[in-house]
């Protein structure tokens, strides 16, 4: 299985940082040079800041040509001008989605992810995902959308040509004893979990109640890694809103947090065996 929009969002990202570099080196402000292709005064600041969907080549041209950019360096602003105009699946579902979260999940090789109360989205059952957008207020074509808007999420764990990510989970106990659904709804979600749990692109850990408060980190968090150096996001998930952090202090002690709630859960060997017995039980 492969993907046209692979890539797409971090070329984006890749391009607006490329852009901004390239201003500074010529010593111009942003407003000067928005002034010298006579441009609304912000726009190249929006560019350099990522607040754009799509750029258009004849304006990445322009800049290229008043920051004298020619050669290899020239090719390569282009083809990331090129790569970033893509457009994905998930510009289809604007009204779920409200930032580049599914782009930066798309482009990922690792995801990092801690649920302490709910099952990751990537990981959720269709009844699963149903009951829990019946928890909020939308409409229900608004929650069929984005139940179908997941799922599409869910097909970057079943890429076949080397792109599929890395992902690594830790949840909580708490996350599998509510009620919710059918019995059989509960059971087919842990059933899930666990056959999941032995793919070899996914470690999931499971925080216990036996074994204390959750260590290390407390908000469900999105910690995504790219390739070629290109630095890591995480997204913080809130109940009406899902926040980037991108400053690399942040980043990095939220990398080091999800470390240690790794360290304070069971195993994934040992998760597997936790969640084939509850199963069981559930028979």
């Amino acid at each position: 299985m492969s993907d046209d929009a692979y890539g797409a969002t971090v070329a984006k990202r890749r391009l607006s940082r490329r852009l901004a570099d390239l201003r500074g080196d010529t010593g111009y402000t942003a407003n000067h040079v928005c002034d010298i292709l006579n441009w609304g005064r912000g726009k190249v600041g929006r560019f350099e800041a990522n607040q754009w969907k799509r750029p258009e080549m004849s304006d990445i041209r322009d800049l290229i040509r008043i920051y004298e950019v020619t050669g290899p360096e020239r090719e390569e602003i282009e083809e990331l001008a090129v790569r970033s105009r893509v457009r994905p699946w998930w510009r289809e579902y604007g009204d779920i989605f409200d930032n580049e979260f599914p782009g930066y999940e798309n482009d990922a090789t690792s995801i990092e992810v801690f649920m302490p109360l709910v099952v990751p989205g990537l990981l959720q059952t269709p009844a699963y995902m149903e009951s829990q957008f019946k928890a909020g207020a939308r409409p229900p074509a608004w929650r069929r959308k984005a139940v179908e808007a997941r799922l599409r999420r869910h097909e970057i764990l079943e890429r076949t040509d080397s792109t599929a990510p890395r992902l690594s989970v830790v949840i909580t106990e708490a996350s599998l004893r509510y009620r919710w659904g059918t019995h059989l709804d509960r059971r087919e979600q842990i059933e899930l979990l666990a056959e999941m749990s032995k793919r070899r692109n996914v470690e999931l850990r499971i925080q216990r109640f036996d074994d204390g408060p959750p260590t290390g980190i407390y908000s469900m968090t999105n910690i995504f890694g790219f390739p070629d150096g290109e630095p890591s996001l995480v997204f913080v998930e809130s109940d009406y809103s899902v926040e980037e952090v991108s400053a690399p202090d942040p980043v990095r002690g939220y990398i080091q947090s999800f470390e240690r709630s790794c360290d304070a859960a069971l195993e994934p060997r040992d998760t597997t065996v936790y969640l084939e017995t509850l199963a069981k039980r559930m028979e």
